[in-house]
Order: structure tokens, then C-alpha cells, then sequence
């Protein structure tokens, strides 16, 4: 990812505090429509262990998942390891910049490229993981994804936007989240060349299991939101987040939920 968009990935804290990211993904497969015997690339794969679904439950032939986090890339392959699986693939690289990548110097190609909750992370590139898409598939091939949308996590976003400027920088800048509407997204899309058969943007309420300060740890605590602060500020940073927000993610029995609001979509590459 950008330098922007950069976040210091600990593994072991994603899954502690984000483990139901690549759980809530059943409408998304279901939009796939991923056929046995098809060959799959998972755009952001993270730890692997949708990537690793794909092979032993949706019986994919091969499967190549790639992520501009090593820290993730290293777990995801302990865990396609652990089980012995075949026809799966691991690589490191940004894929805001696929069109660059070896996979398409090599005239790789595949059904299916699929990503979930990674392309949001893109922010420097918008067009990047598009474009990158389409170098990726055979004639025919679809796109199909999910990231935050348009007002995804708005709670939490503001109020770290709003704590930021309090301190004299500009929220807006040292975010690392694309959270684009369907037009934009749509755009981007055609623009790279494909044929959009749906999009849309649909609210998902997320229960935090560690509630927002274990979310606030594993996606901003190490990333450009914090770059210009003292470790000191950071944790004031963080701590005024959480009483902000208590009013209106948590409940009157402590529970924590977050405002997703996830942006889906399937494209196809022309024959």
C-alpha cells in the first residue's frame, strides 16, 4: 500500500480483534458464483483464510492470494501449510499496481479475481486494483468484491478525523480509507474496461468483539492517522475516540457495533 494507506499489520492482533472479517462474507460468495475447477486471485488476501475457503470449499483448481503485507502473507502460508493444500499460491506485493506486477508480466490470467475488505485500504490508487483486475482475467472473467462504501464506519472515522484536527493536522489527509459511492466506483470500473452487472451499497451493523478500542488498536493505533504524534498523543488520541463514541456504538449492556456500510460488486471482462 501507499504510504498513506501504509498500516503496520501484526497478525495475531487481526485476529484477535478483526477475526469476523473474512467470516461475514457469505453474501459475497454467493455473488461469486465460483464454480469447482475455477482459477481464483485474491486481491488483499490478509491471513488467508477466505483465500484458503476458496480451495477447500469451493474446490477452486488454483488459487493465488497477494497482499502488500508480509506479516499476513507469512501467516497465510503457515495456514495453507498446516493443511497440506495444493494449487495455492502466496505473493507480496502492492496491489494498487498490479498492471506491474510479475503475475501479469508472466500472462497469468484467471476466472475470477475477488477481494473482500482490501480494496478500501487503496487510497493513493484508486484505479489501481480495477485496472489490475482486468490485466488479471481471461475474456469472460469477473471482478468480484467487497469494500467500505460511502459512510462506512462514519462514527469512527469522523471522530478521528475531528481528534486529528483538534492537534493541528489534516484528518482528512493522514486517513488511509477510499470509502467510494457506487457512481464513483461504477466509473472506475468502465474506465478499466469492464462491464458492471451490480453494485451497491449495503449497511451491515458489525458487532466489535473487543469492542471499538480492540478495532481502533488493529486498524489505526500503528497506521497514518497516528504518523505524526508521540506514542504519548497517540494514546490520548485514542482514548478520547472511545469516550466520544460510547454514546452512540455502545449499547446499555456494553456492547460494542460498528457502522459498516460495505460497497458490492460483480464486473465482467468483454469476451
Amino acid at each position: 500500500m501507499s504510504t498513506v494507506s501504509k498500516n503496520d499489520w501484526d497478525s495475531k492482533v487481526y485476529q484477535t480483534n478483526a477475526g469476523f472479517v473474512p467470516l461475514l462474507t457469505s453474501d459475497l460468495l454467493t455473488l461469486a458464483k465460483i464454480q469447482p475447477g475455477e482459477s481464483i486471485f485474491d486481491l488483499g488476501c490478509g491471513d488467508g483464510i477466505l483465500t484458503v475457503k476458496l480451495i477447500t470449499d469451493y474446490k477452486a483448481s488454483k488459487v493465488l492470494g497477494v497482499d502488500s503485507a508480509a506479516s499476513m502473507i507469512e501467516k497465510a502460508q503457515q495456514l495453507s501449510n498446516s493443511q497440506s493444500l495444493k494449487n495455492i499460491e502466496w505473493g507480496v506485493h502492492d496491489c494498487q499496481d498490479l498492471e506491474a506486477s510479475g503475475y501479469v508480466a508472466e500472462g497469468q490470467k484467471f476466472d475470477v479475481v475477488f477481494s473482500n475488505a482490501a480494496i478500501h485500504w487503496m487510497k493513493s490508487n484508486p484505479a489501481g486494483p480495477p485496472r489490475g483486475a482486468f490485466a488479471l482475467l481471461k475474456p469472460g472473467g469477473r471482478f468480484v468484491a467487497e469494500l467500505g462504501g460511502f459512510t462506512n464506519v462514519a462514527s469512527i472515522h469522523s471522530a478521528l478525523i475531528a481528534a486529528v484536527k483538534r492537534r493541528g493536522q489534516d484528518g482528512e489527509s493522514l486517513s488511509p480509507w477510499y470509502y467510494p459511492s457506487v457512481g464513483a466506483y461504477a466509473k472506475l470500473l468502465k474506465d478499466a474496461g469492464f462491464e458492471v452487472e451490480t453494485i451497491g451499497l449495503f449497511p451491515r451493523p458489525t458487532d466489535l468483539p473487543t469492542n471499538v478500542r480492540g478495532w481502533l488498536n488493529t486498524f489505526v493505533a500503528s497506521g497514518s492517522f497516528m504518523t505524526p504524534f508521540s506514542p504519548q498523543e497517540r494514546e490520548e488520541i485514542l482514548n478520547e475516540v472511545v469516550d466520544q463514541l460510547k454514546p452512540v456504538l455502545c449499547d446499555e449492556t456494553g456492547h460494542w457495533i460498528a457502522d459498516y456500510v460495505r460497497l458490492r460488486f460483480s464486473a465482467r471482462k468483454p469476451l
